[in-house]
């Protein structure tokens, strides 16, 4: 099948066929790693490692996949994740097909899919500084629809508060949850990273997707622009070429000092280009999880 980018899934219809798409070649791709697919987060099996009790060893597995992989019991394997989806003014940017809140509603969707397949169970949040939509994790199969409803009923408008969005999730999430956060981290708050981030000392697992246009990247711009901000009033005329080089220096420091507050905490961080295919970036995040890739 051809590469999911963000200008192949602008061309498909709603949220639930570019998901189902997606979900198609994470499936694809996963069914041709070394980990075949297996997933600690994700899978009914664990592959076995030195220690495991080898009672639990499955025959079956072993002889369809020619590896040793043990069972893990429903409450062991039950997981309750929980989406958070960034739903600011800033995510509305988008010049590769996809605006970062399309690309994050996909990624969000496709791994609730691939939670629901598991009988995981899986949630949604959607954050901004005025309100918060919250759909409890649940792991019936038509609780999928009731996900792509949520992440398709609100539009990017409104100003970021990562710090009220962790404090609201520390409080309701249950014990020991996997939280996978979908931002572009344009906070103007100082503490919005750093309270996602304590919610791993609080035992729970936790995901960084940092959703980033290329436009940002580079910074495309060589006439005059005005510039407007996406989440209040404030605007802006520059000369681009006068700024270019300083724009592209602090926006790779905060991309780099994101990065490294992240696995300082011990939280997986993958950084999303909007353009870039979503099967992929999914892959990668959940070999990522059982020790086959860097992100």
């Amino acid at each position: 099948m051809s590469l999911l980018d963000a200008q192949t899934l602008s061309r498909l219809g709603g949220l639930k066929v570019r998901a189902r798409a997606v979900v198609e070649g994470v499936l694809s791709g996963l069914h041709k790693s070394p980990h075949q697919g297996q997933s600690v987060e994700f899978a009914e099996h664990k592959e076995y490692a030195p220690g495991d009790e080898l009672k639990h060893l499955d025959w079956k597995a072993y002889g369809k996949f020619d590896r040793y992989y043990v069972k893990r019991f429903e409450h062991e394997t039950n997981l309750r994740c929980t989406l958070v989806v960034d739903g600011s003014g800033s995510m509305g940017f988008g010049t590769a097909g996809l605006t970062k809140l399309e690309v994050a509603r996909v990624l969000a969707a496709t791994l609730g899919h691939l939670l629901l397949r598991q009988q995981d169970s899986a949630g949604v949040t959607i954050a901004t500084k005025a309100h918060v939509v919250e759909v409890p994790p649940r792991s019936s199969a038509s609780h999928l629809q009731v996900l792509f409803e949520a992440l398709e009923a609100n539009d990017a408008k409104g100003e970021t508060d990562l710090a009220r969005t962790a404090d609201l999730l520390a409080e309701k999430l249950p014990r020991r949850s996997l939280v996978c956060v979908f931002s572009d981290f344009l906070d103007d708050g100082p503490d919005g990273l750093k309270r996602l981030l304590a919610l791993r000392a609080r035992k729970h697992d936790l995901a960084i997707f940092h959703l980033v246009d290329p436009a940002e990247l580079t910074f495309p711009y060589d006439d005059p622009t005005l510039f407007l901000s996406m989440e209040d009033d404030r605007s802006l005329e520059v000369n681009p070429r006068e700024i270019k080089e300083s724009y592209l220096e602090e926006f790779t420091r905060f991309l780099d000092e994101t990065k490294a507050t992240c696995t300082a905490a011990d939280v997986d961080y993958v950084r999303v280009r909007t353009d870039e295919p979503l099967d992929k970036v999914l892959v990668k995040f959940l070999s990522l999880r059982t020790g086959g890739g860097a992100a």
